[in-house]
């Protein structure tokens, strides 16, 4: 069965002056190009190609390679704005739509996306939408604590980041777990932090354990010690510059601090850690 918006191994059945037709089943013939072609093929040989449909609704079979195949997700450009949609750049001869229906905010030339690429059973044809939550899984059962995963970061919220895991569901990254600059459309890897009660799911880029945190501590120390017992990396500095200095988020570097001074090692106020010698 052929698969529109994805690779398909097809048979030539036909050659004309402008390339050659492609066995799509029940779906009819594909045209697949001259330029696309090899100079050796011929009817009969099997091509990988990618099918789409072109500007003027044929299908039609490429060997480039797209940004995004059905049921993927990719953050891709803003071309073109008209009365229909927004289309975005696709890495193939033809650019994807994506209907004003499938918008959760209206788009805009130039900017780029992060989109969920569908087929469209009504048109029988390849789109794009924005409203991930559509299509994504947000409730994450099957998720183990710790599971290192893939993510896209697709958005930001007043709680954080929101994330495509392992392109299949959304979570969420609190802003206490961002130790590292982050921008819509980059992929980083990631863990499960939790699965909530609701089975929302909540991310995280380290786990500190009790062993990890005597490491960090110990870290502490000795940048302290380093620096004449006086360090200006408080609980109150920014989460970049604890980045920088530990690797850590700050919300983890606040309780490494905070079982310092319980353990009376080091000194805390607004402006300074003082270590107790």
């Amino acid at each position: 069965m052929l698969q529109i918006g994805k690779f398909n191994t097809l048979n030539v059945v036909k050659q004309v002056p402008f390339g050659f037709y492609l066995d799509g089943g029940d779906d009819g013939e594909v045209l697949f190009p001259t330029k696309f072609a090899g100079a050796d093929l011929k009817i009969g040989d099997q091509c990988q190609v990618f099918v789409y449909h072109d500007s003027d609704g044929r299908l039609t079979a490429t060997t480039q390679t797209p940004l995004a195949e059905v049921d993927e997700c990719a953050f891709l450009k803003v071309v073109s704005v008209n009365n229909v949609g927004a289309f975005l750049e696709w890495g193939v001869d033809k650019d994807i739509l994506v209907p004003y229906s499938e918008q959760d905010f209206p788009m805009a030339e130039g900017v780029s996306y992060v989109v969920f690429v569908y087929f469209d059973d009504e048109t029988g044809k390849v789109a794009a939408s924005t409203r991930l939550r559509d299509f994504l899984f947000e409730e994450g059962e099957h998720f183990a604590e710790k599971q290192a995963v893939e993510l896209l970061i697709c958005g930001r919220s007043d709680m954080g980041y929101k994330a495509v895991i392992n392109g299949s569901h959304l979570g969420l990254i609190f802003k206490d777990e961002v130790f590292k600059p982050l921008r819509i459309g980059q992929r980083t890897t990631g863990f499960i932090k939790r699965v909530r009660e609701d089975n929302k799911i909540d991310l995280c880029f380290q786990f500190h354990d009790d062993n990890a945190r005597k490491d960090l501590a110990e870290q502490i120390i000795d940048d302290l010690e380093a620096h004449g017992g006086i360090s200006t990396l408080t609980d109150k500095s920014s989460a970049d510059e604890i980045s920088k200095r530990f690797n850590v988020s700050k919300n983890v570097y606040k309780k490494t601090l905070g079982a310092l001074y319980k353990q009376k090692r080091i000194l805390l106020d607004k402006n300074k850690v003082t270590l107790i010698k």
